[in-house]
């Protein structure tokens, strides 16, 4: 259960930091594909603002990495935890924006869960 934990950790950690790097290079592209209804059309000021977002996942992302070389499993599911609101948070916020409901649930909601798993593998694993 822990090696799983690890492992999960690990590409959610990889997935994030790809998805807010793509922020970066892409933001429209990235922008359209997290879900969010009458998102503004691409300009110089919305950019920035995907671009805050990017660093928000690219450091959540060196946050799980740092965890994972700690060696805590514990600290690391506590955090996994703790981390899943994002996700969910991310979820809401395409629902109430009346975005896309399939996103929402299927890719945001989803990644929650797994996060959420992931989180339980590490912290039953470490006992």
């Amino acid at each position: 259960m822990l090696q799983t934990g690890y492992v999960l950790s690990g590409l959610i950690a990889a997935a994030i930091m790809f998805l807010g790097a793509r922020f970066w290079w892409a933001p429209h592209a990235a922008s359209a594909d997290f879900g969010i209804a009458g998102s503004p059309p691409s300009s110089t000021g919305f950019a920035a603002w995907l671009s805050v977002k990017g660093t928000r996942d690219i450091a959540s992302g060196l946050f799980v990495i740092l965890l994972m070389a700690n060696g805590s499993p514990r600290l690391l599911g506590e955090f996994m935890l703790i981390a899943s609101l994002i996700a969910f948070g991310d979820m809401v916020t395409v629902l109430r924006s009346r975005g896309n409901r399939a996103l929402a649930f299927g890719m945001h909601g989803l990644t929650g869960l797994v996060i959420v798993a992931t989180g339980a593998c590490l912290i039953l694993g470490a006992k």
